[in-house]
C-alpha cells in the first residue's frame, strides 16, 4: 500500500496546495466520519460500482442499437468511439469542478443515473413510435444513440478527476499511486459490469429493467458516498439539493420500472400492431408471434426482423426448396429453418429418407412444435420421424459433419448483412458445405433481395464460386406490402424496396434451376416462371466482386 506523504520538517511552511492536493483553495481540512483508511476504501468501492454501472450503460446502448437498427459492428463502433471521445471532453470539463469536488461528483452521479437508466427506454420508445414516420424522423433512433453516447461519455469522463480530488483530500499521496489505485478499482468494476450485463442483467431482467436497476444502483451509491463520507464538505443548501435530486431520480427510475411491462406491450403494439400473441426472449434472441388465429395471418419476428409472413411465406419457401430437390434428394440438410417451413417443403418430395436441421435457437424449435398456429403452418414437419434437429451454430456443426453425407443442403439463414450471419456467408463456410455434399449434391442459398441489394446478392454468388462451386442465380418476386418477409429485415417504411428474394443454386457441376418432374407441383412456381426468374436475376448481375471471407467480410449492413 502506498504510504502517505511524509510530514514537513519542523519549522517549514507547507502550502495549502501541498496540504489539500492540487487545485489550491479547498477550504479547511476534511473531517471524516470514519478513519482515513476506511474512507479511502469507501471511495475505491464507489469507483468500482460506478465503473460497473458505466460499462452496463455502454453495453446497453450497443445491444439495443444493434437490435433495433441492425449491423452490430457499425453500431458498436459509433457508440464506443463517441463515448471515448466524450469521456476525454468530460475529464477536461471536470477540472473546473475540483474546488467543489464532492458536490460536483454527487451531481454527476445523479445525472448519470438518470441518463443511463432511462436511455434504453427512451431509445426503444423513439424507435417504436416514430420508426415509420419517415422524413426527418427516419434517423431519429440513430441520432438518439449518438446523443446518449455523448452525454453518458461526458458524465463518465467527469467522474475520474473528481474522484481523484476526493481521494487525495482524504489522504495525500503521490499522483501516480492515486491514479493506480483508482484505475485498478475502475477496471475491475468494468470487468464485473461487462460480465454482469450478458450473463445476469440481460437474461434475468431484460434490457429495459436492467438499465433502470443499474441507474438506481448508481444513484444510491453516488449519493451515499457523497452525503455519507463528504457531507461536511457540502453546504446545507448543497446537501438539500443533492438529496432532492437523488430522490427525484430514484422516483423516476422506480416509476419506470413499475410501468416497464405496460410500456413494452404498448411499444410492441406500436411496432407490430395490436395482435401480438407471443413475446419471449430465448437464450439467443427475442421471438415474437402475431396473428395466427381468427383468420389473421401468422407473422414470426426474430430480433425485430420478420422471419415468417403467413401471407407470402409459401412463395419464399417453395422457391428456396423445390429447385434444389431436382435430382437425388434422399439425405437433406437444412441450415437454419427452425420454424419448420423449409422442412415442410422438403418432406413433400417422395424419396426423402432423412432431414437434418441445424438451428442455433432451441426456443424457436420449441415454438415451431408447440404453438398451434405455427405448427399447423409447418404441417408438424419437425415431428416427422425422418427429421432430426440439432441445436448448434451451423459453422461449428459443419466442421464436425461427415464428408459427402447429403444430397441437398438448404441454407435458410438470415441476411448476410446482419453481422451475426456474415460468417455463414463466407468462403470458409461454403468450403465446409461443399465438403458435406455428395458428388451430385446441390446447395441452395438465400442471398437477400436482388433488386435493392444487388452487390450483397452477387457477392454471395462470387463467394460460392470461390469455394469451388458452380452457380445459377434466380429470384422470386411478389412480396406483399408491409414488413418484408423472409430473413431480411424490412420495416413498413422500407418494405417497398424489398419486393423480391434472391437465391443461388450451387453444385460441383453447372446447375440448372428447374422443378423435379416426379415431385409435388408447387403452388406458386412453375418451370416457365422459374426460367423467367433466372433471367430477371441475371439482368442485375454485378461483375468483378471479390468473395467474402471470415477476415474480410464484404456484405453491407
Amino acid at each position: 500500500m502506498i504510504e502517505p506523504q511524509a510530514p514537513a520538517p519542523p519549522g517549514s511552511t507547507q502550502s495549502r496546495e501541498d496540504a489539500y492536493g492540487p487545485g489550491g483553495d479547498h477550504g479547511s481540512p476534511l473531517c471524516l466520519p470514519v478513519r482515513q483508511g476506511t474512507g479511502r476504501f469507501l471511495v475505491l468501492a464507489g469507483v468500482f460500482v460506478c465503473a460497473a454501472c458505466g460499462l452496463v450503460y455502454e453495453l446497453e446502448l450497443v445491444a439495443l442499437a444493434a437490435y433495433l437498427m441492425g449491423d452490430s459492428v457499425a453500431q458498436t463502433s459509433v457508440v464506443l468511439s463517441v463515448m471515448v471521445f466524450a469521456m476525454g471532453i468530460g475529464s477536461l470539463a471536470a477540472k473546473g469542478l475540483r474546488r467543489h469536488a464532492a458536490a460536483g461528483f454527487g451531481a454527476v452521479e445523479a445525472a448519470l443515473a438518470l441518463v443511463g437508466g432511462c436511455s434504453a427506454m427512451a431509445l426503444y420508445a423513439v424507435f417504436a413510435w416514430t420508426g415509420d414516420w419517415g422524413g426527418v424522423w427516419a434517423n431519429g433512433p440513430r441520432a438518439l444513440v449518438v446523443a446518449f453516447s455523448l452525454t453518458t461519455g461526458l458524465l463518465i469522463g467527469a467522474e475520474v478527476p473528481l474522484l481523484m480530488e476526493l481521494i487525495q483530500r482524504i489522504r495525500r499521496q503521490d499522483a501516480g499511486g492515486a491514479v493506480a489505485d483508482l484505475s485498478a478499482a475502475d477496471y475491475v468494476g468494468a470487468l464485473v459490469g461487462g460480465l454482469a450485463f450478458p450473463f445476469l442483467l440481460l437474461p434475468l431482467l431484460g434490457q429495459l429493467t436492467g438499465a433502470l436497476i443499474t441507474g438506481a444502483v448508481n444513484a444510491v451509491v453516488g449519493g451515499a458516498l457523497v452525503l455519507g463520507l463528504f457531507r461536511r464538505d457540502l453546504t446545507a443548501r448543497a446537501r438539500r439539493l443533492l438529496v432532492g435530486a437523488n430522490v427525484c431520480v430514484l422516483v423516476v427510475l422506480a416509476s419506470a420500472a413499475v410501468l416497464v411491462d405496460d410500456f413494452e406491450r404498448a411499444a410492441r403494439h406500436a411496432m407490430y400492431g395490436s395482435d401480438v400473441r407471443v413475446a419471449l426472449r430465448t437464450d439467443v434472441q427475442e421471438v415474437l408471434l402475431t396473428g395466427g388465429r381468427d383468420g389473421r395471418p401468422l407473422n414470426l419476428f426474430l430480433d425485430g426482423r420478420l422471419r415468417v409472413a403467413g401471407r407470402d411465406e409459401l412463395r419464399y419457401h417453395e422457391a428456396l426448396v423445390h429447385p434444389a430437390m431436382h435430382g437425388p434428394h434422399g439425405r437433406v440438410l437444412v441450415l437454419g429453418g427452425g420454424d419448420g417451413l423449409a422442412v415442410r417443403e422438403v418432406l413433400r418430395h417422395p424419396g426423402v429418407r432423412r432431414v437434418d436441421v441445424v438451428e442455433i435457437d432451441a426456443g424457436v424449435v420449441r415454438l415451431a412444435r408447440r404453438d398451434p398456429a405455427l405448427s399447423a403452418l409447418n404441417a408438424h414437419a419437425l415431428d416427422d420421424p425422418r427429421v432430426r434437429v440439432a441445436t448448434a451454430d451451423a459453422f461449428d456443426w459443419l466442421r464436425g459433419a461427415p464428408p459427402a453425407a447429403y444430397d441437398v443442403v438448404v441454407s435458410d439463414l438470415p441476411h448476410p448483412g446482419i453481422t451475426a450471419s456474415t460468417k455463414l456467408y463466407s468462403q470458409e463456410f461454403y468450403g465446409l458445405t461443399r465438403r458435406v455434399l455428395a458428388p451430385a449434391g446441390r446447395l441452395v442459398v438465400h442471398g437477400g433481395a436482388v433488386e435493392s441489394r444487388p452487390r450483397d446478392f452477387w457477392t454471395v454468388d462470387a463467394t460460392l464460386r470461390a469455394a469451388g462451386l458452380r452457380t445459377a442465380a434466380y429470384r422470386a418476386s411478389g412480396r406483399r406490402d408491409g414488413f418484408a418477409a423472409g430473413p431480411d429485415r424490412g420495416a413498413v417504411a422500407t418494405a417497398h424496396a424489398h419486393r423480391d428474394w434472391g437465391f443461388v443454386l450451387a453444385a460441383r457441376n453447372a446447375p440448372v434451376p428447374r422443378l423435379d418432374p416426379s415431385g409435388p407441383p408447387p403452388r406458386t412456381l412453375t418451370d416457365s416462371s422459374l426460367a423467367a426468374d433466372v433471367r430477371a436475376a441475371e439482368r442485375t448481375r454485378v461483375t468483378g466482386l471479390p468473395p467474402s471471407t471470415l477476415v474480410h467480410p464484404r456484405y453491407g449492413g
